[in-house]
């Protein structure tokens, strides 16, 4: 599927307009499902495979693509919906970039390509439970396409480790900022989890919000409060892909208000770190860490902890 790949400038364009582009694909069914074409390198025919001995059950073996080896994942089978026939007609592999990893999700046929406006991406129905493999979904054409939560599929596979030993903290300033707030906002559960085991041992008051939408109203509503939000928010850790409203329109906003503007920002993503570089700088982040890394989180926040405090009493 040649032009699948949007090069950084064009992709650019669309941060700050709250707009993204989906890559449409099937599971051998019907239905359709979607990633962001921001972590996808390539799209190409089902390649041979290597079976790999005792590897994860839903890894159906690797290929050699440009000097690397990469995993190729049976997407269908990853979500609890039964392995894909690899002798269908249409197997193919998407080629991603996610965390700093390279994977393949092996789909049963891609469809196309949508530029679409976050805020006609909804968040799953509350509905549906916490184990779902979903962080949102859209209406096109008269039919729900679902957008698959990879993280949630790829921490699965190969768990993360989140548990950090106590002298990674600096307990000195830490005891300064003891109950006073970060607002971490993304849409995956896995997302919230793994930042919550590191945050939760600083002591800080976390509180959660799943999308850029839901993290401006509750902005708003502190300042309607009459909150010192520059006082009591630490600071923001946000996603850059969520339903509703993206993590570089909710910065925009941020930096737009002039309550909010100096509130520290660090943008917390799977999206490849080249591309996030620029959309920092394009929107007014304070900072960047890949997904998902404990101690780069940690220290970044303790970083910014002590920037602030040092702040405070110049």
């Amino acid at each position: 599927m040649s032009g699948v790949l949007s090069s950084v400038d064009a992709r650019t364009k669309l941060v700050g307009q709250n707009r993204l582009e989906l890559l449409l694909f099937h599971l051998g069914g019907s239905q359709f499902f979607a990633i962001n074409v921001f972590k996808v390198q390539e799209v190409m025919r089902l390649p041979r495979l290597t079976r790999i001995p005792d590897c994860h059950p839903v890894v159906r073996g690797v290929t050699h693509l440009r000097g690397q080896t990469v995993p190729v994942v049976d997407l269908r089978q990853a979500i609890q919906m039964g392995p894909l026939n690899m002798d269908a007609v249409d197997a193919t592999i998407i080629v991603t970039e996610y965390n700093k990893t390279v994977q393949a999700f092996l789909v049963g046929g891609v469809d196309r390509i949508v530029n679409m406006n976050w805020n006609e991406i909804l968040p799953p129905p509350s509905g549906a439970g916490r184990q779902h493999y979903l962080t949102a979904i859209s209406r096109m054409d008269g039919r729900i396409v679902e957008i698959i939560d990879v993280e949630k599929v790829l921490a699965e596979i190969s768990p993360y480790n989140t548990q950090l030993s106590d002298d990674v903290y600096d307990r000195g300033v830490l005891k300064q900022v003891q109950g006073k707030k970060i607002l971490i906002v993304d849409d995956s559960m896995v997302a919230i989890e793994q930042m919550r085991q590191v945050l939760v041992p600083m002591g800080l008051t976390i509180v959660e919000a799943r999308n850029g939408l839901d993290a401006y109203q509750l902005l708003m509503h502190w300042k309607e409060q009459g909150m010192d939000i520059n006082d009591e928010l630490l600071m923001i850790i946000t996603d850059a892909e969520m339903p509703e409203m993206d993590g570089y329109m909710l910065t925009t906003e941020i930096r737009r208000d002039p309550v909010l503007k100096d509130t520290i920002v660090v943008l917390h993503t799977s999206l490849s770190g080249n591309f996030n570089k620029a959309m920092v700088e394009k929107v007014g982040c304070d900072g960047f860490l890949s997904k998902f890394a404990p101690f780069e989180m940690a220290a970044e926040v303790q970083r910014h902890i002590r920037t602030k405090l040092e702040n405070r009493l110049g």
